[in-house]
């Protein structure tokens, strides 16, 4: 109503002077007034008196003066009204309208309701202003409280954000004079004569629950109760009226956090349990680090609450990710995990199985168990994550996608996440922004995350006047309309209610909500830290809080709920059962990572030879039909009007299906296609790939007339293939391909593709790769099979679009540089078992439409990082056969030299061993330069695991060659200080062999100005002794920067190298 009267303010053409209530009553009014301006519609104004209608109104006069009954009663109340001495029309009062009103008017009796002794303007009485503007301050009031009472509420159980509460013991029935200063004070116009006066409630709350009006003094108090007590709310920014008036009908009705004797005893058994967990590892183990829940203990039966109302409304499976603080209790008492498992992890004990294994308060866990409250099953799993925070979340968010999808749970009722956070790392780490933002997009949302917040109010050492701009920890959230619940730690009935309505909001909306439950850290970051040193006054009061169990158990005991015996038996009892769990787990010998997998694969494994490998080639009749439904319209739909360009690259991709052979987009198809077909899920994500960042994909076609029309020709191939799902991301790497491990991780039988817009930008999401990709399955034992695609190429587009860093990647390779493998008929086989990645340069269609395959063709999954093209998109020679493809076929890890020189291998001069796209142009400069009798080219397609087998099998095929790593990338990148070592070990391991001294210098030698022409004698002599045969550089030098921004110094580089290249 406040707005309302904004509006008649706005449109009130009387003096300045003139007060609202005045102008209403003097102007001439319908029954209904409009109450947005928009919308208000002008009748023309008839005048009051002309020649037509004088004749009846004085007619009407006179039948009043002789009965006031026998006309209308509008014509009654205007005579009366005129006789009183009323001005030309002002008399007139309009009858009510019994017409109903339209959504932007409100009938004028409503401002003024007959209740309390108050009168009516449908009685004819006259109205005083302050009637009026007293309701609309009450509606003021009202609204001050929804949209600001949580700054004034008691949250801090220490008392130190809002200072002790004052209660002033006079006003407004005992409420806290700092909450109605504050939240109030610009409304209140009232004494304490008028604290008795009754107001009609507007729809926009429930304090009243069946009244319509109460008196001021009982609005006070339930809106105090309400929204400055022990709970916080912010949800007056939701954009939504029915979703706000659904908070306001949980939170305003008096009583409404009161629980039953049951739920309390419950609730402090649940106290128990989490209190009882950190005071016996504190016992058992005093200076070991283990970030205890001391100061949020109440978190624990939070959770479960939670759990609790959702399996209730539905929920069958629930995916957790938390930081480390209170990790070990969440594994214990909200999860169930076996407690003498958890011990053993404090016993320093050996693992039995392989990995590296990670700290106990990092580790996930798989639980399937049944909920006792709501007698349902459960499964619950709370994903591994490393130290760096909020990490975990988008692989949370992806791995309850993946499972809603695979589910077939297209609204999210049966799966849901549930991420809890520090309070610094909400505020602090960007992903938790990203990750939120994923949250409504179609092909990312997940229906709803519950987020509760540890808010310790403090980060390691930092108090959050430093470390967060905002007034809230929790105010990113605003930016989705989340709505968002503070609560005061110390009230647990109060924490349990939030979680209820949180729970139902979830179930409801299926959008996220924020709990925010504000406590203490009772010691300092960890265990064997002194908070001392920079928060005293903070931990001068925290050594004077008693536990918030001590202050629940004393208030149930007081009214009478449990007795003492019983408190101290719930907390023996619990004490017994960690005793048991300890005595338990010293007889542990060693330590299982697999007893920690959050995300077992059931009958993946079972009855495979880990060692064999799928065939990845596919029969011509399916590369046919999936080619030409790729380079086709949309079937028996010939209104859908196509891009005329694009109508062109279908003409252009139907000649080579025709033609037998393949560019890489088609590769990229087919391989996809072959793939939906044996009913394998492909999920492709990332910026742009929908058309993809170089115009060369076009998976989805879009109607030039009808907005939302689109067409996706590799989700219609065969009428019983797999789903197929390429999305455009959001512009964000480190959230979603976050998001994209977590999917790719729930499901072995999916290939999921992650592809960066340009392989630059990988490094946003450094984090994911380094924590999660890299070193997963060493820490975790949890495979994944996720594909990262990563435009890579130096063509002069500048420092920021020519490096996706593969030496990055090749340096996390975790091959050993010295150790070569015994070779075995299953060599490729192993060395993909035993490595931690794949690093792959292809450089043709054909090799990239195999290792996409042979990633569903491995019998195990490992994470594939592969450099991809961007103008050998279109680049006439990167071109494969359907006979590279066919069945039979397989990636090749090395692709020899196929030209002149492996006619005549003798003869051969300089072998170059190179990766992707340079490839094409050392060719190009041989040919131009008639050097394909005297240098070989062999490509090196997949660099790690590094193909010892093959590539030795090169060497020894050119035993007079000098032997040369070509690469496009600067020296200190790219991939020479990989294959270096590697090529090293190789030479080292063969027996000597005969060579040319000048495979001895190599480049280095010859640009000191050494040629054939002035070899010396004892040159000569070389030519003929056994030696050990190196590798030399052919590339740009180093340099700190991946690629120039100026086009000439990139070709002046790209020159030198073909020179070099060319010399003998």
């Amino acid at each position: 109503m406040h707005r309302a009267r904004v509006i008649f303010k706005a449109s009130n053409t009387v003096g300045n002077s003139e007060r609202f209530a005045s102008w209403l009553l003097n102007k001439p009014q319908n029954a209904a007034v409009v109450v947005n301006a928009r919308f208000k519609s002008s009748t023309a104004a008839e005048p009051f008196l002309n020649g037509s209608s004088s004749a009846y109104v004085e007619t009407m006069y006179n039948n009043w003066l002789s009965d006031p009954n026998s006309v209308h009663a509008s014509w009654d109340a205007f005579f009366r009204n005129a006789t009183a001495g009323a001005q030309p029309g002002v008399a007139y009062t309009s009858p009510p309208n019994l017409a109903p009103y339209s959504k932007n008017e409100v009938p004028l009796t409503s401002l003024v309701p007959a209740a309390g002794g108050m009168p009516s303007i449908a009685a004819g009485s006259p109205i005083n202003e302050k009637i009026i503007d007293d309701h609309l301050a009450v509606q003021a009031i009202i609204r001050s409280y929804q949209s600001r009472g949580h700054l004034v509420a008691n949250l801090d159980p220490l008392g130190i954000s809002t200072g002790d509460p004052v209660s002033s013991g006079e006003w407004h029935g005992g409420l806290r004079a700092f909450a109605s200063e504050a939240v109030i004070r610009q409304h209140v116009r009232f004494d304490e004569a008028d604290m008795d006066r009754v107001f009609k409630l507007p729809s926009t709350t429930f304090i009243g629950e069946k009244e319509k009006a109460l008196p001021l003094r009982e609005i006070l108090t339930r809106l105090e109760q309400a929204y400055c007590n022990n709970i916080g709310i912010e949800f007056m920014f939701i954009n939504s009226l029915e979703q706000c008036n659904w908070i306001r009908q949980r939170m305003e009705p008096p009583n409404v956090t009161k629980m039953s004797p049951d739920q309390k005893r419950l609730i402090l058994a649940r106290l128990t349990r989490s209190t009882g967990f950190e005071n016996f590892l504190a016992k058992k183990w005093s200076s070991e680090k283990r970030f205890g829940l001391e100061g949020c203990e109440i978190l624990i039966p939070a959770m479960k609450q939670v759990i609790d109302v959702s399996t209730r409304l539905g929920v069958e499976s629930i995916i957790m990710g938390m930081p480390h603080r209170g990790r070990l209790n969440v594994l214990a008492n909200v999860c169930r995990k076996p407690l003498h498992q958890l011990f053993t992890q404090f016993a320093g004990l050996e693992a039995e199985d392989d990995g590296s294994g990670d700290v106990k308060y990092h580790l996930g866990t798989y639980i399937e168990r049944l909920n006792r409250v709501t007698n349902k099953n459960i499964r619950l799993a709370v994903c591994a994550n490393p130290s760096h925070l909020e990490a975990v979340d988008p692989v949370v968010q992806g791995k309850t996608r993946a499972e809603q999808f695979y589910r077939g749970d297209n609204e999210g009722k049966k799966v849901m996440s549930i991420l809890l956070h520090g309070d610094a790392a909400f505020a602090g780490q960007g992903v938790v922004f990203e990750t939120m933002h994923l949250s409504d997009l179609p092909a990312y949302t997940t229906h709803g995350t519950i987020h509760i917040v540890a808010n310790n109010q403090i980060g390691f050492t930092t108090d959050p006047r430093h470390s967060r701009s905002s007034a809230y920890c929790t105010d990113v959230a605003r930016v989705v309309n989340a709505p968002i619940f503070h609560v005061n730690s110390d009230n647990p009935e109060a924490v349990m209610h939030v979680c209820n309505v949180a729970a139902e909001w979830r179930a409801t909306f299926h959008k996220d909500v924020v709990i925010d439950i504000v406590s203490y850290r009772r010691n300092g970051h960890n265990e064997v830290d002194e908070p001392m040193f920079t928060q005293p006054l903070m931990y001068q009061k925290i050594r004077k809080t008693k536990p918030v169990l001590e202050k629940y158990a004393d208030q149930l005991i007081a009214e009478g709920v449990v007795t003492a015996e019983e408190v101290k038996d719930v907390k023996d009892k619990y004490d017994k059962i960690c005793e048991d769990a300890y005595n338990q787990a010293k007889q542990e010998t060693h330590i299982k990572y697999k007893d920690w997998l959050d995300s077992p694969w059931s009958g993946f494994f079972e009855g495979k030879d880990p060692l064999k490998m799928s065939t990845t080639g596919v029969v011509e009749e399916t590369l046919v039909h999936i080619g030409k439904r790729f380079s086709s319209p949309p079937p028996n739909a010939a209104e859908f009007e196509i891009h005329k360009g694009l109508l062109r690259i279908l003409k252009a991709r139907m000649e080579m299906v025709e033609n037998r052979t393949v560019d890489w987009a088609l590769a990229e198809a087919m391989a996809f296609g072959s793939l939906l077909k044996e009913g394998i899920h492909v999920r492709l994500s990332g910026e742009d790939v929908e058309r993809g960042t170089f115009s060369h994909r076009h998976h989805v076609l879009h109607h030039q007339k009808v907005d939302k029309a689109t067409y996706c020709a590799l989700a219609h191939l065969y009428p019983d293939q797999a789903p197929y799902t390429v999305c455009n991301s959001s512009l964000s790497e480190y959230g979603v391909l976050g998001f994209e491990v977590g999917y790719s991780v729930t499901n072995p039988n999916a290939l999921v593709l992650w592809e960066a817009q340009f392989g630059d930008f990988n490094n946003v999401a450094q984090c994911i790769i380094d924590q999660f990709i890299s070193s997963g399955q060493a820490k975790w034992v949890r495979q994944s099979g996720i594909v990262l695609l990563q435009p890579h190429g130096m063509e002069g587009m500048g420092p920021e679009h020519s490096s996706a860093r593969l030496e990055r990647f090749l340096q996390m390779s975790a091959d050993d540089p010295d150790y070569m493998p015994p070779e075995s008929p299953d060599y490729e086989v192993r060395q993909l078992h035993d490595c931690n990645w794949i690093v792959a340069n292809c450089s043709t269609p054909a090799s990239y439409f195999h290792i996409l395959r042979r990633q569903i063709a491995l019998p195990f999954r490992k994470p594939l990082i592969l450099m991809t093209p961007k103008s050998l998109l279109r680049h006439p020679e990167c071109k494969s056969s359907f006979d590279d493809m066919n069945d039979g076929t397989a990636f090749k890890r090395v692709i020899p030299e196929e030209g002149v020189a492996a006619q005549n291998p003798q003869n051969v001069r300089k072998v170059s061993f190179c990766s992707g796209r340079v490839y094409y142009d050392l060719l190009k400069e041989r040919r131009e330069r008639g050097l394909e009798k005297d240098i070989a080219i062999v490509r090196v397609e997949q660099i790690s695991p590094f193909p010892y087998d093959l590539i030795k099998a090169e060497v020894a095929k050119y035993p007079n060659a000098q032997l040369v790593w070509s690469q496009e990338e600067h020296k200190n990148m790219g991939a020479w200080s990989y294959i270096e070592p590697r090529f090293r070990t190789m030479l080292q391991n063969q027996k000597h062999i005969r060579a040319k001294s000048q495979s001895q210098g190599g480049w280095f030698s010859q640009l000191l100005g050494r040629s054939e022409s002035s070899q010396t004698d004892s040159d000569k002599q070389a030519e003929v002794e056994t030696v050990a045969r190196t590798i030399s550089y052919n590339g740009r030098p180093t340099a700190a920067s991946p690629a120039t921004g100026s086009k000439a110094a990139h070709n002046k580089e790209l020159k030198n190298l073909l020179d070099e290249f060319c010399i003998l």
